[in-house]
């Protein structure tokens, strides 16, 4: 099957005539692979091969798929230092950070080959009413053939493995598009699914940039999407044009919020990971902090001392000497530049960090003070490591300030009180809301995951409907009787309307004036 690289969805075509895309590692700007710019007709070709091999794999039922995916598991685990050090250099992480990738892939494949024949399983409904009697009503869960699924670079592996996993446990063939920016980690894992295990063809990944990606959407009957709310909006109106559905997991401005009662320790250190993690470039991260007046001052102080013993770079594989990598390239860079320059213009204060490094994409991790709403840190994403602070006066003015965004993907709030935790978050308007916690429900795979407002359309995991997403639903109905006729069937006549109008009445009405076929008394 056909490996290569696409594109970030959200970066613009370079030359149309480039065949090849060079990945370079952003902490040091070293060549660390090349793959090709797949066009579009061979994407339609990739895309007939996986659909060809698309009804075997359906008709292995879901215990048969497991035993694939399960073998493919093994694999990543046996070669799971190749494939993290094509992470930690493609993406110019961490080490610590990329490790973490792999846990994302053991935890996603587990559930859902322990459970895909569960949710799979066909549903019986109990009729309605006396007309559907004599029915067996049953729900089939079917596939679509061909699943395209299109990722961004903040998770080389990790993302496509919150999805494609789940569509291939459903029966469905499945065409990836990883991004330009990091494709390589990925295009390795597919290679080893259709050259190391003995899997069936029915997984694909194809490079490039944005021709690649929109072919993709051409060819696929049902579309998974991780990106920009601007992209992503176009993926969507593409989907629609196809009339076919597709899900969106797009940009997100998530807010912490710190009550006056928070653990300290605690809030601290969930900021920091929340916030920081992967350079803070993950959809779900903490984007802007609203801490209550009588613990802003504590919070504030014990966040910039706890920040300042981060460390930051590109450690060895292996080593763990670095806690924060590189951004991931110039475009991010320049986005999180301009939140700061614009923040401080406005009046904000910088208490740690606030410059880019020398050499490589780095960019220390940064708290900034005495912010509003005015500010492009508080309105745009970020999507990089700063930690933007702003006192409040109450839970209620944090709650009007958490809601006042276009975005509502994930947030989180920290107090002591499980009653005031609960209070707070029934008035938070995001998909996910994280008590004492930041990021944590991503991976809770019995629930939802997903965005409101424009930070998304559908869901991930959410147990059964996970896998069910990535399916069509049919109606079965079966005759418990085989009766020689119904008696709605022609031909009509006034003897059998009079039966049938006095049964239907007797079984049917509320009252018995009506069910008797009787005048209702006047009112």
């Amino acid at each position: 099957m056909t490996t290569a690289s696409k594109t970030k969805p959200e970066r613009d075509d370079k030359s149309s005539g480039d065949s090849v895309v060079e990945v370079r590692n952003p902490a040091d700007g070293s060549l660390v692979g090349v793959v090709p710019a797949v066009p579009a007709e061979q994407v339609t070709q990739v895309a007939g091969e996986l659909r060809a091999a698309q009804p075997a794999w359906e008709a292995l039922g879901p215990e048969g798929r497991a035993v694939h995916l399960r073998r493919w598991l093994d694999w990543i685990v046996d070669n799971q230092d190749r494939i993290l050090g094509l992470v930690h250099r493609e993406a110019g992480k961490s080490w610590g950070d990329a490790q973490i990738e792999l846990l994302v892939c053991m935890e996603v494949i587990n559930y859902y080959t322990k459970h895909g024949a569960e949710f799979l399983a066909e549903e019986t409904r109990r009729p309605h009413g006396p007309a559907s009697a004599t029915k067996g009503l049953r729900i089939r869960y079917r596939p679509y053939e061909l699943v395209g699924v299109i990722t961004p670079w903040n998770y080389p592996l990790g993302m496509p493995m919150l999805d494609v996993p789940q569509a291939l446990m459903a029966g469905a063939a499945v065409l990836t598009k990883p991004s330009e920016e990091t494709p390589l980690g990925w295009a390795e894992v597919v290679r080893g699914w259709n050259e190391e295990i003995g899997a069936p063809p029915v997984l694909g990944c194809v490079t490039g940039r944005g021709e690649t990606g929109r072919a993709v959407v051409d060819a696929a009957d049902m579309v998974q999407f991780t990106g920009s709310t601007k992209t992503g909006r176009q993926v969507g109106i593409r989907c629609a044009e196809r009339l076919i559905p597709v899900s969106l997991e797009l940009g997100g401005k998530d807010a912490m919020i710190v009550l006056s009662d928070a653990p300290l320790e605690r809030t601290v250190r969930g900021a920091i990971w929340g916030g920081l993690f992967n350079s803070g470039q993950s959809c779900v991260a903490v984007e802007r902090i609203y801490v209550e007046d009588s613990i802003y001052d504590k919070f504030t102080s014990r966040l910039v001392d706890e920040v300042n013993k981060l460390r930051q770079g590109h450690d060895a594989a292996g080593s763990f000497s670095a806690d924060i990598g590189a951004l991931a390239n110039e475009a991010q860079m320049a986005i999180v530049e301009r939140h700061v320059s614009d923040a401080v213009a406005r009046g904000a204060r910088i208490l740690t960090g606030g410059k880019r490094a020398e050499r490589g994409l780095f960019y220390p991790p940064t708290v900034l003070v005495d912010v509003d709403h005015t500010m492009a840190c508080m309105r745009e994403e970020t999507f990089g490591p700063l930690l933007p602070i702003m006192r409040v006066s109450s839970e209620d003015e944090a709650i009007a300030l958490a809601n006042d965004s276009t975005y509502g993907l994930g947030a989180s709030i920290w107090t002591g009180s499980k009653e005031r935790g609960e209070r707070v978050g029934r008035r938070i308007e995001a998909g996910g809301v994280n008590v004492n916690n930041a990021m944590i429900h991503v991976f809770q795979f019995p629930l939802p995951m997903g965005g409101w407002k424009q930070s998304g359309l559908g869901h991930r995991m959410g147990g059964a409907e996970g896998i069910r997403k990535y399916c069509r639903e049919q109606a079965v109905v079966t005759e418990k009787v085989l009766l020689p006729t119904e008696t709605h069937w022609y031909p009509y006549s006034a003897r059998k309307a009079r039966i049938t109008g006095a049964v239907l009445r007797l079984l049917e009405m509320h009252d018995w004036r009506r069910r008797l076929g009787l005048r209702p008394k006047a009112r």
